[in-house]
């Protein structure tokens, strides 16, 4: 991916295609640089796939306080075309979720990273720090800058962290109260992970219960909190995903602990009843099932579980 200058948002109100995909393709080749095993699973996909990948949707974390929450990653998306589509809330986990849905841009199909099919859905989730514990939002809030948040999109193109690297006291603590805060401190704004859209993709990997017998049988380990194959209340959504591998992080107190990082999942989004005599080569993204699922997108998160 050639460099490109960032321009005005203002220049570009209701989207820039180039610039979207350049700003995504960034993301992705650090999310991939950064996670040994969803590049392995990545090339895989590839390579059974012949190369045509495409993408359902990219999952970021975030903070609720001091401007570090889901609007310092939408903002900028939304500048440049991307619309909300809808919001889940997770009162257990004390999560916030919004997803946006893509600009209607002309993406040439040429099967090259970003540039297969539409654009990514984007979901950004947020913690909501004020309902912690005093303790924890302490831990929180004095790694957070004021105004740092408005370098989200930065930092998540680099992958390195806006605030200081934490203590391995200050992650085992937050740890104890919200596995989320604790993975949040330590990646920051790292992709959590992407989704392939399979009913984008092409032979074997066109069905996502192939998936996953495929790589049940390479001996990955899938998320089976829910049900190893997570399927909607109307049938209609489908999703797989792997378990994060875990890495070693070296924390500001010269300790170095394994932690999990990003993952992988496979969504599938079956035809709307109503376009099921579609002749299949009309078929376009708004025929299918749209948005999340509450109970599936739950067990989704615990992909990132830090215990067994």
């Amino acid at each position: 991916m050639g460099s490109v200058d960032l321009p005005s948002a203002l220049s570009f109100k209701g989207g820039s295609e180039i610039f979207l995909q350049d700003v995504l393709e960034s993301i992705l080749k650090t999310y991939l640089r950064k996670n040994p095993m969803a590049k392995t699973i990545w090339e895989l996909v590839k390579s059974v796939d012949n190369e045509k990948i495409s993408y359902d949707h990219f999952f970021f974390r975030t903070f609720k306080v001091d401007g570090y929450g889901i609007d310092s990653l939408s903002s900028l998306f939304i500048d440049y075309g991307y619309k909300v589509g809808g919001r889940l809330d997770f009162p257990k986990k004390k999560v916030h979720v919004l997803w946006l849905s893509p600009p209607d841009v002309n993406v040439v199909d040429n099967g090259y990273g970003i540039g297969n099919g539409p654009l990514p859905r984007l979901v950004i989730a947020e913690l909501l720090v004020d309902e912690l514990s005093r303790e924890s939002q302490e831990i929180i809030r004095k790694y957070l800058k004021p105004e740092g948040g408005k370098q989200a999109v930065l930092s998540s193109t680099l992958g390195s962290l806006i605030w200081e690297k934490p203590t391995s006291t200050d992650f085992n603590q937050l740890a104890k109260e919200s596995e989320f805060a604790a993975w949040t401190l330590v990646y920051g704004y790292t992709m959590n992970h992407i989704a392939f859209a399979v009913h984008r993709l092409k032979y074997r990997f066109s069905d996502i219960k192939c998936i996953k017998e495929y790589f049940e049988e390479k001996g990955f380990e899938l998320n089976k909190d829910g049900g190893a194959l997570k399927v909607s209340q109307d049938g209609l959504l489908l999703q797989v995903s792997a378990m994060s591998e875990k890495l070693d992080v070296e924390f500001a107190d010269g300790v170095t602990k394994t932690v999990p990082a990003s993952f992988i999942e496979f969504v599938e989004r079956l035809i709307l009843p109503q376009f099921n005599d579609m002749p299949h080569d009309e078929i376009k993204e708004f025929h299918r099932r749209e948005g999340l699922e509450q109970a599936s997108a739950c067990h989704i998160m615990e992909s990132t579980r830090f215990t067994a």
